[in-house]
């Protein structure tokens, strides 16, 4: 004879258990809302990590701004503003990023260029050694 693997459950014992998980996800969703603290912290680290000096050579332009911004969500936080504190950190960490990706595509492009170079030299090479 089959067994059935569903095991009847009472039901206050059900119900206890919906809310339950219901309490359980209202909570992760309250834990999960960023604090603006949390995100400053996070926009600080990357604007420290992108502040060095290929991408202040290569990507200066996009530091000052992911700069300007930080500076700026920290003041919004001083007045105790925590949604502008919170969009300008997000803002800030974002063009830090960008601001890293812009130098690492500046390097590459050089890098590409560089290979190029060298390929053609090589080539012109090539034709006048095969002419002689």
């Amino acid at each position: 004879m089959p067994t059935s693997l569903a095991t009847p459950v009472a039901p206050g014992l059900a119900l206890r258990a919906l809310v339950a998980l219901c309490i359980g996800l209202l909570a992760a969703g309250c834990a999960s809302t960023p604090s603006y603290e949390l995100q400053l912290a996070a926009a600080d680290s990357a604007v420290a990590n992108a502040n060095n000096a290929s991408t202040q050579g290569d990507a200066g332009a996009e530091l000052r701004v992911a700069t300007e911004k930080l500076a700026s969500a920290h003041q919004a936080a001083r007045r105790h503003q925590s949604e502008r504190a919170l969009q300008l950190a997000q803002q800030a960490e974002v063009d830090a990023q960008l601001a890293v990706i812009t130098a690492r595509s500046q390097r590459s492009q050089r890098a590409a260029e560089e290979s190029q170079q060298a390929a053609r030299a090589l080539r012109e090479e090539i034709e006048r050694a095969g002419g002689r």
